[in-house]
């Protein structure tokens, strides 16, 4: 463990309160939302700090679902589509309610079963200024192949029956 400030030590991992599994640094984890009627919210662990008392800070990286973006939630996002953002932030380690793996888009698609705990990135999101990076991808439509996995897409003229 690398000492940090005053008093707090860098750690390698945390136990999630209440089970066995071990989160470490650059896992995807849930963060429980300070409203319970809202779903948890989705981050990156970038750091894990504890302080003398025994008590853990993890610093993430937070991932913005469609509708918490700048434009909000368009007809090509998925369902289970978040961005990267350049917004950091210190939490209390005892917010993670669990993990979570967020693929890349390419290999979302290549899932056989796509869990609770599965999500898919292909934007980064600059959370001040709400702009994109890359600015666009190309989106697909049901008649295309490959098509976006949660068929929320946008309707071609090709394909008028659905």
């Amino acid at each position: 463990m690398a000492k940090t400030k005053q008093g707090k030590k860098d750690v390698d991992s945390y136990t999630i309160r209440g089970t066995n599994k071990v989160v470490r640094v650059g896992d995807c984890v849930l963060m429980r939302a300070s409203d319970s009627d809202n779903q948890p919210y989705v981050a990156r662990v970038e750091k894990m700090e504890a302080d003398g008392r025994g008590s853990v800070r993890v610093r993430v990286r937070w991932y913005y679902r469609p509708e918490e973006s700048k434009g909000g939630r368009r007809q090509f996002h998925g369902a289970k589509e978040l961005f990267l953002s350049d917004h950091f932030d210190l939490q209390s380690a005892h917010t993670i309610e669990g993990k979570c793996v967020v693929h890349s888009f390419k290999n979302y698609t290549k899932l056989d079963n796509v869990g609770p705990e599965d999500f898919f990135c292909r934007f980064e999101y600059k959370a001040a200024s709400g702009t994109f990076t890359p600015d666009r991808v190309a989106v697909y439509c049901k008649c295309e192949m490959p098509y976006n996995p949660d068929d929320l897409m946008v309707q071609c003229d090709a394909c008028k029956d659905w």
